[in-house]
């Protein structure tokens, strides 16, 4: 019989840490064990601490749970992180320092030059950073993150093209869901039948992360793609799914059947058998008015970046719409699935210091 291994969560409480227990609950490699949060949440029951605000039961299990105080002693080996990026930029290190794995949804350590950003379709080799980072040569412990939430749909989209075209020139407009802002998230009388032009340093992310994300590994460091990316980033009053209307221009001609042919053949992880890999991680929707979030969401089970109205366009090449769910694609399902191409890879072994001194002690 398999044994899964342990796993903890960082912020339990948060959006975030809420859609990891739900998309951990029966995955055939995790366990969850061990949930931490704010010290006014530390030594409650779970179902005390939290309001649980997701479609599908909080498990009666997860509700019994203690919540730890947030500190590396008595974690398990891999840690998923769930933070706000101020507290991340303090607390990540300390779980990293101790030998922990930890998978982080936060973009504290995104840009740093030895921390792999990651979506396993688009750039897998990059997790070789991880030997370069001075935790992994201390105590065996490292840091890996995933993408801003806005960006995973679109890098998505883009990567079978820059693989087969080259990229000159990226403009993206996005449209992004209240719940991108976690909870409470955007004041009602502020967003209901309004259209908000500005979330702060999203548009910043959403340039930088699309250039490393693209870039390609050489040596101990990423080279970041050459290519000019321009976004303006909204929010809209959208429960879950950030909808982007994208523009590119690419470095040699392509058809639209060729296009198409890049999304539908874009299959990079076949075979590899991730629990939460969707069959298709691009998917092409024909009709005139799709995608759209209501509709279209939890395609590839929230996985998939479901593209649409592919056409030519009068300032670059082609335009088209791509749509994906901005809290599981874009938050706890990314970092779920970097963690099984993790274990896939064999590193994920159990080396945190305080772990092991907490199986000791038991």
């Amino acid at each position: 019989m398999y044994t899964k291994h342990n796993i903890g969560i960082l912020g339990a409480t948060g959006m975030v840490g809420q859609r990891f227990i739900q998309l951990l609950e029966n995955h055939p490699w995790f366990q969850v064990t061990w949930l931490a949060a704010s010290d006014r949440s530390s030594g409650k029951r779970y179902g005390e601490a939290v309001r649980w605000k997701l479609d599908t039961p909080l498990p009666a299990h997860i509700a019994a749970m203690p919540v730890s105080a947030a500190t590396p002693e008595g974690a398990p080996s891999i840690i998923f992180a769930a933070l706000d990026s101020d507290i991340a930029r303090e607390m990540e290190p300390k779980f990293a320092a101790a030998g922990c794995a930890v998978i982080s949804n936060s973009s504290a350590f995104r840009m740093q030059a030895d921390v792999p950003l990651v979506i396993p379709e688009v750039n897998a080799d990059h997790l070789a950073l991880i030997e370069e980072q001075s935790w992994r040569k201390a105590s065996g412990g490292y840091i890996v993150t995933n993408p801003n939430c806005s960006a995973i749909g679109l890098v998505l989209a883009l990567k079978p093209l820059e693989e087969r075209f080259g990229i000159r020139a990226v403009f993206v407009s996005t449209m992004q869901a209240v719940s991108g802002a976690g909870y409470p998230g955007v004041p009602s009388l502020d967003i209901m039948g309004n259209v908000v032009p500005f979330i702060r340093n999203e548009e910043e992310k959403l340039e930088e992360e699309t250039g490393k994300l693209l870039g390609k590994l050489h040596g101990n460091g990423i080279t970041h793609l050459d290519a000019k990316v321009s976004a303006h980033c909204n929010r809209v009053a959208v429960e879950d799914g950030h909808t982007e209307s994208v523009s590119i221009q690419l470095r040699s001609k392509a058809t639209r059947e060729e296009v198409l042919a890049a999304w539908r053949e874009f299959q990079p992880l076949r075979g590899q058998k991730l629990p939460t890999a969707p069959e298709q991680p691009v998917e092409f929707d024909a009709a005139e008015d799709r995608p759209q979030p209501r509709l279209d969401r939890m395609r590839g089970r929230g996985m998939a970046a479901v593209v649409g109205r592919l056409r030519p366009c009068s300032l670059l090449d082609w335009k088209f719409t791509v749509l994906s769910h901005n809290t599981i694609r874009g938050a706890a399902g990314a970092a779920l699935l970097n963690a099984e191409l993790l274990a896939a890879q064999g590193k994920l072994l159990p080396t945190c210091v305080a772990a092991a001194s907490a199986g000791a002690r038991a």
